[in-house]
């Protein structure tokens, strides 16, 4: 899947007609206010060359997860807003609750060539939207006269929605956009197709939520790093006394077959050599902490391992140094508290100074590099948390399996 075989919006004529575009607007929020527009910024690129061309974009997304129906704090009309500011065109906001209602209609109704409509948030259906219900799959593509989808979400392809993959049943065309496009590339590159040495760096907290990425990259890398909550499971594996780390007891089995996996493959598997200890979690998340860093062996039986040591940011160091592409998924530690965010500020500056491929894998490992300012640095930084996670465990994407190939 590494080179993606799908038609992109370079490849069709919209000229006239209407295009429905599933986009992430999925932007953070507080007081009704967007909090960070990154995810309006990436689908800019596609926006405006199917405005430019000459079509009628109809633009939908979810926002949050509303519970009980519509909810007007989860309305997308702050971001229907801040699109209006970043384009050249009319933008339209079509206020209905049921997504595709007479508002709906009406704003799609007058549009002219070049002109946008943003829909309702897709989750006030519920379960139409999130169970692929037929019903919401057909009404969106009826709304653009069942003439063109373009798909470029890529923090919502890994769920088999109406919005994602539906839709596609009731088009005549489907493509994916730019966004789409370079994820892919960049995921699908690394994973199946890369520049060597290929280093993969996973943290974050559970070994249980990447069981199948670390048996996938096995495979596929030259060298797994591992820090973050999970280390501490593979630590206890390796008989070590873990204190009161966050460690998922029944998982330590499986830590051992990966650690013998890549001894079979002669892969690297690198494990923090040192680690920082505390008393307990911090509480609140930032709040000021004592801290001390001891040899992972060596961590006392009353203390809690909360990110990587001194000597483990050199070795990981070392390991980014020598490589050609590295791809990065999860902290290395409780990354909001300042005191226990330099371990990923460590690995964070290796790949910021390496020239090797640098590919960000969503998520709070996302969050951290651009919090920590080196986002520039970075050679991409993947929008879906999820999806990127499901893309490196091998498996195929519904919203990317449903466009049509070239």
């Amino acid at each position: 899947m590494a080179g993606l075989n799908k038609v992109t919006v370079d490849d069709i004529n919209v000229r006239g007609k209407k295009v429905l575009v599933r986009v992430d607007f999925n932007v953070p929020m507080k007081d009704g206010v967007i909090t960070n527009d990154n995810r309006i910024q990436a689908a800019l690129p596609t926006i405006k060359k199917l405005i430019s061309d000459g079509g009628k974009v109809v633009l939908c997304s979810h926002l949050g997860k509303p519970k009980n129906g519509p909810e007007a704090k989860f309305s997308l009309k702050a971001a229907a807003d801040r699109l209006a500011e970043l384009v050249d065109t009319k933008v339209v906001f079509a206020a209905d609750d049921t997504v595709v209602g007479d508002n709906a209609k009406k704003a799609v109704s007058e549009m002219k060539d070049g002109e946008i409509v943003v829909l309702e948030n897709t989750r006030f259906r519920g379960a139409d939207e999130t169970k692929n219900g037929e019903n919401l799959s057909k009404e969106l593509a009826d709304l653009v006269d069942g003439q063109v989808f373009v798909m470029d979400a890529f923090g919502s392809a890994h769920r088999a929605h109406a919005s994602t993959a539906g839709v596609t049943k009731f088009v005549k065309e489907t493509a994916v956009g730019y966004l789409m496009q370079k994820e892919i590339q960049f995921l699908g590159n690394a994973v199946e197709d890369p520049v060597r040495p290929f280093v993969a760096i996973l943290g974050g907290a559970k070994v249980a939520d990447k069981l199948n990425v670390i048996n996938n990259l096995l495979d596929k890398c030259d060298t797994l790093i591992i820090g973050g909550g999970m280390a501490y499971t593979f630590l206890k594996a390796k008989g070590y006394e873990v204190g009161t780390s966050l460690v998922d007891d029944e998982k330590i089995d499986y830590c051992k077959e990966m650690m013998a996996k890549a001894e079979q493959l002669g892969k690297k598997l690198l494990l923090p050599i040192d680690t920082t200890i505390a008393a307990s979690f911090p509480d609140p998340i930032d709040a000021e902490i004592a801290v001390e860093v001891v040899d992972s062996d060596n961590i006392p039986a009353d203390k809690m391992g909360l990110d990587i040591g001194t000597k483990t940011m050199e070795l990981f160091g070392e390991a980014v140094k020598s490589a050609k592409t590295v791809v990065w998924n999860g902290p290395m530690g409780v990354f909001e508290n300042p005191v226990l965010a330099k371990g990923t500020i460590a690995v964070a500056k290796a790949l910021a100074d390496t020239d090797a491929t640098t590919i960000i894998g969503g998520g709070d490992s996302a969050a951290a590099v651009m919090q920590l300012g080196f986002a520039d640095k970075m050679s991409h930084i993947s929008t879906g948390g999820g999806a990127s996670l499901e893309y490196l465990e091998g498996k195929v994407l519904p919203g990317v399996d449903v466009i049509a190939e070239k």
